[in-house]
């Protein structure tokens, strides 16, 4: 059974019009955009930022595609309204500060909370790709803080 009966879904795209006041669909394709390499005062190691997106207001979401080479991760960092990660492929970590890493694999999807200081990253003999997702407050998505060290980076990944 349809939820809105024939004449009340006719009598509201009636009053409202084309729909042209709503906005329209946008599709970003594949290579519109160039790789860029994540920046090396939020990322250690080879980083690649695919497909990278942000949504108009009053939406605030915003994200890309990012993959980590062996060894490669994100610095510490929190945001405001916390982050999804969706692991695509390979492996990796994803670890709270002062509590023990997590592992990560394909079809894994993380939730980090607002204001909770992390990083992630691919384990140290293979490279992980996920889709990162986060809000913005205030203009912005991410508080970055100093980078994970080698030996905080070993002690997980050994």
């Amino acid at each position: 059974m349809l939820p809105l009966s024939l004449p009340l879904a006719l009598s509201m795209v009636a009053s409202t019009g084309t729909g042209t006041d709503l906005g329209t669909v946008k599709v970003a394709h594949t290579g519109e955009k160039p790789s860029t390499a994540g920046p090396t005062d939020y990322f250690t190691g080879r980083v690649r930022i695919d497909a990278s997106f942000q949504a108009e207001p009053p939406a605030r979401a915003g994200g890309a595609s990012v993959t980590f080479e062996p060894g490669a991760r994100t610095a510490w960092h929190t945001h405001p309204l916390g982050q999804t990660l969706i692991v695509t492929a390979g492996a990796g970590w994803v670890q709270e500060w002062g509590k023990p890493a997590q592992a990560l694999k394909p079809g894994d999807i993380a939730w980090i909370p607002p204001g909770i200081k992390h990083w992630h990253g691919a384990r140290a003999d293979v490279a992980m790709t996920h889709i990162a997702i986060a809000e913005s407050l205030d203009g912005s998505p991410v508080t970055w803080m100093e980078q994970v060290s080698d030996d905080q980076y070993r002690t997980v990944s050994s």
